[in-house]
């Protein structure tokens, strides 16, 4: 006779089908969304994507809306992970201006039309509008205390204040990430140059031969 599972054991079973369930309709939700946009899509849209029941979204989201600000938030913090690098050198500045660019341009391409999608929903919904403000600010205020940092220790010029080369660069990462999603065989050079005009800006010294 088959041995009955502990109770601990089928909840930690129960709660990893649970997430898995969850990560599967976060995830089909983004690429409905990214692709109809937020008035088209529906919980059915959804469903079928992720090949379950409407019932089963309904036992993880309550509405269209509770699914979207799942995915808008997911969104924010891929992009705030896009700073924490580990194993990257957070001393060296050249370094670690190379692996947050490439980090952060990844994460902008793969989100490109769900970022337009977010960005225009927030018109109408307050909390989406939170959202979209931190996926944009937070990264801009963490890059701007980096560069007064840098300054202060003499370690780079800044061309201008720290906050416009912040708003500035991120303003390049837009136009870039929709090269990279057209020739994802660019990413490296847009990478290359993203960096080195952040690096301009910044009055860093060039990094010496063969670095990085």
């Amino acid at each position: 006779m088959a041995q009955a599972k502990a109770p601990w054991a089928a909840r930690t079973s129960r709660a990893g089908k649970d997430s898995r369930t969850r990560s599967l309709l976060l995830e089909s939700a983004a690429r409905v969304f990214a692709r109809l946009g937020y008035a088209r899509t529906t919980v059915a849209d959804i469903a079928e994507e992720a090949r379950v029941s409407r019932a089963t979204c309904y036992v993880y989201y309550a509405s269209k809306a509770d699914v979207f600000q799942a995915v808008a938030r997911r969104v924010r913090d891929e992009f705030l992970a896009a700073h924490e690098l580990p194993g990257v050198d957070a001393d060296d500045a050249h370094e670690l201006a190379r692996a947050s660019t490439a980090a952060f341009l990844t994460a902008y391409t793969a989100h490109l039309d769900l970022m337009t999608v977010i960005e225009h929903q927030s018109i109408a919904d307050p909390q989406i509008a939170l959202i979209w403000q931190e996926i944009q600010e937070r990264p801009m205020r963490r890059t701007a205390r980096y560069i007064d940092r840098l300054a202060a220790r003499g370690e780079a010029r800044p061309a201008v204040p720290a906050l416009a080369i912040a708003q500035a660069t991120y303003g390049m990462f837009a136009q870039f990430a929709r090269i990279v999603a057209d020739e994802p065989g660019r990413h490296a050079e847009a990478v290359e140059h993203l960096t080195a005009m952040y690096l301009r800006l910044l009055g860093l010294p060039e990094a010496p031969h063969g670095a990085g």
